[in-house]
């Protein structure tokens, strides 16, 4: 070969390796450029998390805990269960601006970190249950108004023999902004109703039968209507949405919501989570596909001095119990029974509804 052919090759070479070059970095420069924005968002996202966990934090009152523990919990290694509480503190509905209102929603969820699933409970509002810091039965949404989200605890507590180790407190407007923020949520509508709005307005909101996608107002309002069926239906709806949220929430196009998500319920929820242990359950839930699922509770109707309550089932009571207590991990040893904390059928002498 000649000096003029190798010197060819070589200048070809050489031509190749700019152009690999120059490829590499056409390639790698939008792609560090991505990188860097999703870590600056990210970094972002954990500060304002972090803001918003310091505005959000109210202490539930208890000094060690629960009691159904034997040491204090850490979601990072442990199962864990979370009281949500979903309060309508509309002006209508307040009695007095400064006093707790009737929660209008409770469900307790457990978490298990081994099979990364979570079972949720709803507990019918008109549940006839023992309030612990009254002294006396009356309907579980009263332990709120008698107590907070403490007594609420205290209550869910001693007639599910479970410990709550967390609760978080939103209002109706976390809910409708959450919603809303997501763009909707995509849900079965089970029939046609009408429905008031947040704003109490008669027959406000209108919906149809059917899959359909609802804003924050429509969510709501499917999520409380009691008209076409009764409150253990209801507590599935509640559930169907929260499943909806979760998983609106976890799709790869809300990622650059969670800003507007954190403020939206950032300015309406209260809970007993530092941010380091919301950093360990927003990580759980990060980990891929949830295995979610739902319960009730079985009960049966009744009148106690013309009031209405939900007599609830104690085989009922006794199943759930057992279901919660495995999935928590929780050694029946260990723990309180319910039973024995019954406090006979004392009542509330003039209950409001």
């Amino acid at each position: 070969m000649s000096n003029k052919d190798k010197n060819l090759r070589t200048q070809m070479r050489k031509r190749q390796k700019k152009k690999k070059r120059k490829l590499l970095l056409y390639i790698l420069i939008p792609l560090l450029l991505i990188v860097g924005a999703v870590g600056s968002y990210g970094f972002y996202l954990v500060k304002k998390a972090e803001n918003v966990a310091s505005k959000s934090f109210e202490d539930d009152g208890r000094e060690n805990g629960s009691e159904k523990r034997e040491k204090d919990v850490d979601p990072e290694q442990d199962n864990v269960s979370i009281l949500f509480i979903g309060i309508d503190d509309s002006e209508k509905r307040s009695s007095n601006g400064s006093s707790p209102q009737l929660s209008d929603a409770l469900i307790l969820a457990t978490l298990n970190k081994e099979d990364h699933s979570v079972k949720m409970l709803s507990i019918p509002r008109d549940s006839y249950v023992y309030i612990p810091e009254q002294g006396y039965k009356t309907k579980i949404n009263h332990a709120h108004s008698l107590g907070g989200p403490k007594s609420t605890i205290e209550t869910v507590e001693n007639f599910l023999d479970v410990p709550v180790d967390y609760y978080v407190r939103v209002n109706f407007n976390a809910f409708i902004d959450v919603v809303n923020t997501l763009d909707g949520i995509t849900v079965d509508v089970p029939y046609e109703f009408y429905e008031q709005d947040s704003q109490d307005r008669k027959g406000a909101i209108h919906l149809t039968a059917g899959e359909q996608t609802l804003n924050g107002e429509e969510a709501l309002a499917l999520a409380r209507t009691r008209k076409m069926d009764n409150d253990i239906e209801r507590g599935k709806r509640q559930q169907q949405i929260m499943k909806a949220i979760v998983k609106r929430a976890l799709s790869l196009d809300s990622v650059l919501k969670y800003d507007d998500i954190m403020e939206a319920v950032g300015n309406n929820m209260k809970t007993n989570m530092e941010f380091s242990e919301m950093r360990s359950l927003m990580s759980y839930g990060m980990q891929g596909d949830l295995d979610m699922e739902s319960y009730t509770l079985e009960g049966h109707d009744s009148y106690i001095n013309n009031t209405y309550y939900y007599q609830l089932n104690e085989d009922s009571v006794a199943s759930v119990q057992d279901t919660l207590k495995e999935h928590l991990n929780i050694d029946e040893d260990t723990s309180i029974n319910a039973s024995d904390n019954n406090h006979g059928d004392m009542e509330l002498a003039n209950p409001a509804n």
